[in-house]
Order: C-alpha cells, then sequence, then structure tokens
C-alpha cells in the first residue's frame, strides 16, 4: 500500500516541463479517495474500540502508519503544486483552484484523524500513569485528551457520531481520577470531629483533632511528596478550589471560630514521625473575654503549623501560573475569619470609657503584627489591611459602641415600670461638672464635678439668684427618670473629653434618647397610663423633670470643651415644649376620665328630685358617697405624687365638676317648680 502511494507521488514529480492536468488530476482523484477510505477505516477502528468496545490494537497501529505515510505525500504534492504549478495556473486556473480545494479538504480530514489519534493516545498514556500513581502526568494527558475532544468538536462539518463516545469516556476517565485523588486526600488530611458535629459548646469542639499526613516516611524516596502531587493533580483538573473551600470550611468551624469564640481553649501541636497533630486543650482558669493580643497569638500558632505542613506546598495554577496553598486558601476564608475576629475579638476589645482609648494602642500594634505575619505566611496579600483599618478607626467605633451601649440602657429603663418613684425637692442636687468663667477664655480646663441644685446656673459673678428661683416644686418622679437623666448627662460628660467627631455622635445620641423617650414611653406603657390615675401623675412629672433639664443641659457643657460644643449652638430646649405637651395630655387625658366617671355616677341620683321618696333618697346619697370616694381616693394617689400647685388645681376641676353638675340638676328642679306654680295659678 505505501508502495502504490510512493509511485503514485513520484509519477506527479517526474514531470519537470509543462505538467499534463488530465494526469495530474486523475493522480489527485485517486489520492482523495485514498483519503476519503482510510477516513472509513480510521473512524470504524474509533467506533470498535470506544462503542462497541472490540480490540483492535494491531489495526490501529497500521492504520497510524499508513496516516503517517499518506500525510507524507500529500505534504509533498502538495509542496509541488504550490511551487512548480503555480506557473500553469493561468492556463487553467479553474481546474487547478478545484484540484487545491480537494486537497486541503484532504489535509483537513487528516488532521481531524491525527487529533483522533492523540485523544487515544493521550488515553492510553492516562491509563499508564494512572496505575503507577502519577497522578500530576495522569491528570495532565486526561487534559491533552480533552483539549484534542474539544478541538474536533469545533470543526464544522466533521460531526462524528464517535465523538459522543470519546465524551462519556472522557467523563469516566475524570471522575476516575477523581476518586482516586479524594481517597488520597483523605489519607493525607483527617479530621477527627465531636460526635455532635453542629454543636459548638466548648466541651464538643475541645474533642476536634486535625492529622496532617503530609510528610513522607523517611524509608520512602519519591521525587514528588504525595501531598503536592495530589494537590497539583486537583489544579490540572480545576478541583482544587473544592477540596480547599471544603478544608477551610472545616478549619473556620473547628479550629479558628472555636480559638476566637472560647478564651478557655488553647491550641496544641504534636509531631510524630509521619503525621502533625492540632489538638484543643482547656483551661480551667480562664477570663470571659481574651484580650485581642491572646487570641491573635493563638491564630498565629495554627498557622504556623499548617504552614509548616501543607500550605508552603507551590502549585502550578492553570490560568494564574505558581502560586502557593495558602494563598489559595487565604482568599477562601480570610473574609469569614476577619469578620469573626472583628465581631466576636476586636469589637468587644473598644473601649467603653474614653480615658482607656490610650492603651487601646496595644491592640492596634498588635493587629500589624498580626497581619505581617499572616503576609509573611502568603496567606495574606501585601495590600490586605482589613484588621488594621477597624482597630485604627477606634474613635469612631468607640462612639459608636458608646451610642449603642447608651441606647440600649435608655431603653431599658424607658419599659421599666414607672410607679417606683423617687421624690424630689427644690434642694434635690445632680453631678454635674462645674461651669468655667465663658468671659474668662478658659475653655480647656475641665473641673472636677460638683453638685448643683437642679437647674442652677453658675453666673461666674458674685450677685446670684436664689438656690429655689429656677427648681422644680417637690414631686414624685420614676427612678428610671432620673437615671435617665443621670445617663445622659454623664455622655455629656464623656463627650466633653473626646474627639470632635465622637462628640458630635454623643451629643446627637443623647438628642436620640430624649427624642426615643416622646415615641417608647406612651406607647409601652399605654393601657397603664389610661387605666391609673397615679401612672398618669408620675408620667406627667417625669415629662416635667426632663424638660426642666433640657432647659439648662446644653449650655451646661458649652464651655467644658475645646472642641466642636464650645463652637456651634449646643442646646435641647427645641425638646422642651415637646415634653410639656406629652405630659400635659397623658395627665388632661386622665382627668377627662376622671370627670367622665364623676359625671356618670351622678347620673344615677335621679336628679336629686323628690328627695322624700326613699328609693330617690337613696339613690341620690349613694351617687354623692360614690363621687366623694373618688376624690378621695385620687387625693391618696395624687398628694404625694403631683407638685402641690398642680394637685390643688387638679383637685378643685374635678370638685368643681361634681358641685357644678349637682347645683345644675338641682336649680333645673327648682326652674321645673317654679314653672309648674305658674301654669296651676
Amino acid at each position: 500500500m505505501a508502495a502504490r502511494e510512493g509511485s503514485l507521488v513520484a509519477a506527479v514529480l517526474e514531470h519537470s516541463g509543462r505538467l499534463d492536468k488530465e494526469h495530474l488530476g486523475a493522480r489527485v482523484g485517486r489520492l482523495s479517495r485514498r483519503v476519503e477510505e482510510l477516513k472509513g477505516e480510521v473512524c470504524t477502528m474509533i467506533n470498535k474500540k470506544y462503542v462497541e468496545f472490540l480490540p483492535s490494537m494491531r489495526g490501529a497501529e497500521e492504520l497510524v502508519t499508513q496516516v503517517e505515510g499518506l500525510a507524507s505525500n500529500i505534504d509533498q504534492l502538495k509542496a509541488h503544486i504550490e511551487n512548480e504549478v503555480q506557473r500553469d495556473l493561468n492556463v487553467a486556473g479553474a481546474e487547478f483552484t478545484e484540484l487545491k480545494q480537494q486537497l486541503e479538504r484532504d489535509t483537513l480530514v487528516l488532521s481531524v484523524l491525527k487529533k483522533l489519534q492523540e485523544f487515544d493516545t493521550a488515553v492510553k498514556e492516562f491509563h499508564s500513569a494512572l496505575l503507577e500513581e502519577q497522578y500530576v502526568a495522569a491528570a495532565q494527558q486526561l487534559e491533552k485528551a480533552r483539549s484534542s475532544l474539544r478541538t474536533l468538536e469545533s470543526r464544522k462539518g466533521f460531526e462524528l457520531k464517535v465523538l459522543k463516545a470519546l465524551g462519556k469516556e472522557l467523563v469516566v476517565q475524570t471522575q476516575n481520577i477523581i476518586y482516586h485523588l479524594w481517597q488520597e486526600w483523605q489519607k493525607l488530611i483527617v479530621w477527627k470531629l465531636p460526635p455532635s458535629k453542629g454543636s459548638s459548646s466548648l466541651e464538643a469542639v475541645v474533642l476536634s483533632e486535625l492529622h496532617l499526613h503530609t510528610v513522607p516516611a523517611q524509608d520512602k524516596d519519591t521525587a514528588v511528596p504525595p501531598m503536592q502531587a495530589v494537590l497539583q493533580a486537583l489544579a490540572v483538573l480545576g478541583e482544587l478550589h473544592y477540596k480547599l473551600k471544603d478544608f477551610g470550611h472545616f478549619l473556620l468551624q473547628y479550629i479558628l471560630k472555636p480559638l476566637i469564640l472560647h478564651p478557655s481553649l488553647e491550641p496544641v501541636s504534636e509531631e510524630q514521625p509521619d503525621v502533625f497533630i492540632l489538638r484543643f486543650r482547656s483551661q480551667e482558669l480562664a477570663l470571659d473575654e481574651a484580650s485581642p493580643m491572646e487570641v491573635f497569638d493563638k491564630i498565629k500558632l495554627v498557622f504556623e503549623v499548617l504552614q509548616k505542613c501543607l500550605l508552603n506546598v507551590a502549585l502550578e495554577q492553570p490560568g494564574e501560573g505558581r502560586v502557593t496553598l495558602a494563598e489559595l486558601l487565604g482568599e477562601l476564608i480570610w473574609e469569614e475569619l476577619s469578620d469573626c475576629l472583628i465581631h466576636n475579638c476586636l469589637v468587644k476589645s473598644i473601649p467603653t470609657n474614653s480615658s482607656k482609648l490610650e492603651q487601646y494602642k496595644e491592640v492596634i500594634k498588635s493587629t500589624e503584627e498580626f497581619e505581617k505575619a499572616l503576609k509573611k505566611m502568603q496567606f495574606l496579600k501585601e495590600d490586605t489591611t482589613a484588621l488594621l483599618k477597624y482597630a485604627c478607626n477606634v474613635n469612631s467605633h468607640f462612639a459608636n459602641k458608646k451610642c449603642q451601649d447608651v441606647i440600649m440602657a435608655a431603653r431599658s429603663l424607658m419599659t421599666s415600670e414607672i410607679h417606683n418613684t423617687v421624690k424630689i425637692t427644690p434642694d434635690s442636687s445632680v453631678a454635674l461638672p462645674e461651669l468655667p468663667d465663658p468671659g474668662s477664655g478658659d475653655h480647656l480646663k475641665m473641673h472636677r464635678a460638683s453638685p448643683l441644685h437642679s437647674g442652677l446656673v453658675n453666673l461666674g459673678s458674685e450677685s446670684r439668684l436664689s438656690p429655689l428661683t429656677l427648681s422644680l416644686p417637690t414631686c414624685r418622679i420614676s427612678s428610671s427618670v432620673q437615671q435617665l437623666v443621670q445617663l445622659a448627662y454623664h455622655t455629656l460628660l464623656e463627650a466633653t473629653a473626646s474627639t470632635d467627631l465622637c462628640c458630635l455622635q454623643l451629643f446627637n445620641c443623647v438628642r436620640d434618647v430624649f427624642q426615643l423617650f416622646c415615641e417608647v414611653v406612651p406607647t409601652y406603657h399605654r393601657e397603664t397610663l389610661q387605666k391609673l390615675p397615679q401612672l398618669a401623675a408620675i408620667h406627667h412629672n417625669n415629662c416635667m423633670y426632663i424638660a426642666h433639664h433640657l432647659l439648662t443641659l446644653g449650655h451646661q457643657f458649652r464651655y467644658s470643651s475645646a472642641g466642636v460644643l464650645s463652637s456651634v449652638a449646643v442646646t435641647f430646649v427645641d425638646l422642651v415644649p415637646g415634653f410639656r405637651r406629652l405630659g400635659v395630655e397623658c395627665f388632661l387625658a386622665q382627668m377627662r376620665v376622671q370627670k367622665g366617671e364623676i359625671l356618670e355616677r351622678l347620673s344615677s341620683a335621679r336628679n336629686f328630685s323628690n328627695m322624700d321618696d326613699e328609693e330617690n333618697y337613696r339613690a341620690a346619697n349613694k351617687a354623692i358617697k360614690q363621687v366623694l370616694h373618688q376624690l378621695r381616693r385620687l387625693g391618696m394617689v395624687w398628694q404625694d405624687v403631683l407638685p402641690v400647685n398642680v394637685y390643688c388645681k387638679a383637685m378643685g376641676t374635678l370638685l368643681n365638676t361634681a358641685l357644678a353638675e349637682i347645683v345644675t340638676r338641682i336649680v333645673a328642679l327648682e326652674v321645673t317648680a317654679m314653672g309648674g306654680v305658674r301654669i296651676s295659678s
């Protein structure tokens, strides 16, 4: 067969002069027919091997030899046509163009046959490498076969039926090697987890262990460590991301997060001849909350162990070049790990007092060293500074945390019981900062807190107002409201010693507290305020007490700070009308309820007519006694609660309502009687 093809080419090439077009066309036609025959034989062989599974190794080898010989002949003929015969194209251009197109089609068919040959060769070498546990070579051969199949599938006009069978074979072999690699992975990395995997309790997580069999035994001499071979093969196949994602999830859930959440846990590493073991040890005497420095040290110890026996493996990642396993793992878990460190470690370490902000520099320094250590291990990229940015922004976080604590404390006070009261007298005092003289320019000096009379302002001169001039009259208020006002004073005092940004946040936080009072208290205590007269009176006093302090609350701190409070209008006066209206409306609503009850009781007195009748007399007597009992009861619950002037006005109004109703009914009887006398006369 090869001799016959050789004689064909020799016959074509022996013409050194003008080429006989018909003679050349006949030979190209025979060559094309032979290509078609060879194409059919190759497809039949591939079909038998991958579809019908018939052994045809010898036939395949002969076909390969024939393909190579025929390809050589075609190349020679093509070169001869392109070089020698071009001179004759002007005479027979159309015919030679057709011959060239035919030759190109034959060349394309041969390229398809070569890709089929490459696919078959790659699959054979894949099986050999897999049997010898050369996972990297096996994965590479499988990718070569995949590339050949993609090329075949992309050739339009050559939709061979055998390609579907080749695709199935490729999927089967891919799953085969992945199964082997995952089996090797499970041998190299072993997790020993507690029986209750979902539990995050200290008793459960302390049982977690990580065994790394990543160091080959000393009696084994391998060119590539097993771990690196497995990882590189997974990388070639594109499966490394999924395994690392699972590993990172377990690492976070059973190692890293427990170290952050449980201060008593301490990581312990143990090295044996062929395994590294990472486990926990629980300290009996441990603090409720670990400092960021301690948590960072524990996390670093874990990563140092992983770096020593796992994360320092360098891999060729398709499309990314050479990277280490630490870089890949860092991209997968750092975002979740940093969020956990921030919310469960750094947030809790933020000071609750501005005087402790200076000590927070140690936390900032420790955070910077922690990030540098992880970058040195290549776990983090050089531009990653999430933890350090959060730690350095401590002033803003301090203000946010302080505001949150203040709002939570205030809301707790607002939802507590109103009936727990304290007595307020004109000489009651609240611990306030001593105010500097506005004209002295002493805005920077902070004085120690001294008790000032409620509502008293130091005018900075010898002539002073009477201590009782601006005092709140004697009454009872809720102890929770007194604590709420004290909370506002302490928060503003904290603001005067803080930065400008923090100062403004705390000032606005105090305003939010008082605005929250107007929304929460009337809603939360609506039912009791409507039903119980004493609580309505206490709420009235609470609102007036807060409004009384709001009149001067902002001005008392204006000259206590050299910052933003001294340069802007710091006042709460705009909130005063709202609080007064809130207290008055609640008490007036209760007054209307009491008036309605009085009128309802008097309506059963039968208009005080015909008092000689026993039933009418009893009805009128009962109504009068009920009204008197109601007034006595209100007097008992209001007398020690309301200020004297408010108490007198309230009781006088209710008594006047009762008397006016009685007089109106009696006068109506007299008018009726006089009208009857005139009619009879």
